[in-house]
C-alpha cells in the first residue's frame, strides 16, 4: 500500500474511535454559545427559564428534531452509550463517503481534462 493510503486509512480509524468511543465523554454541560444565550434567565431544576430576560427565550425546536440521529443519539438504541457511539460512526462514515466522493470526482474531472489536452 502507498503513503497516503496508510494515512488516510489511520486517520479514518482515528475519526471513528473518537465518535465512536471517545465522544460518550464529551460534556454534558452547555458550550460558549449556549452559555451566553442563557445570560440574564433563571432556570428552575429542570432547566427550564422561570424568569429574567435572555435569548434562549427565543428559541425554537430545531427542523429536525424528530430524525433518526437528532440529539447525538441513534433514535431506538436504548443504551445511551451505544446510541451516542453509532451517530458518531454514522457521522464520520457519511462524511468520509462524501468527502471522497467529491475528490474522486475532482481527480476523474481533472485526469479527463488531461487527456484531452494531450491528444
Amino acid at each position: 500500500m502507498r503513503k497516503s493510503t496508510w494515512f488516510i486509512l489511520s486517520g479514518l480509524i482515528a475519526a471513528l474511535l473518537l465518535a465512536g468511543v471517545v465522544s460518550n465523554y464529551a460534556s454534558g454541560h452547555p458550550d460558549g454559545l449556549d452559555s451566553v444565550a442563557r445570560e440574564g434567565c433563571t432556570f428552575d431544576a429542570d432547566d427550564h427559564i422561570t424568569g429574567g430576560t435572555c435569548m434562549a427565550q427565543s428559541e425554537t425546536d430545531n427542523a429536525t428534531k424528530d430524525s433518526p440521529l437528532a440529539g447525538y443519539g441513534l433514535r431506538g438504541i436504548g443504551n445511551d452509550f451505544l446510541s451516542t457511539g453509532l451517530s458518531g460512526v454514522i457521522g464520520v462514515v457519511a462524511t468520509f463517503a462524501i468527502g471522497g466522493g467529491v475528490f474522486w470526482l475532482l481527480r476523474a474531472g481533472r485526469s479527463s481534462r488531461s487527456s484531452h489536452q494531450a491528444g
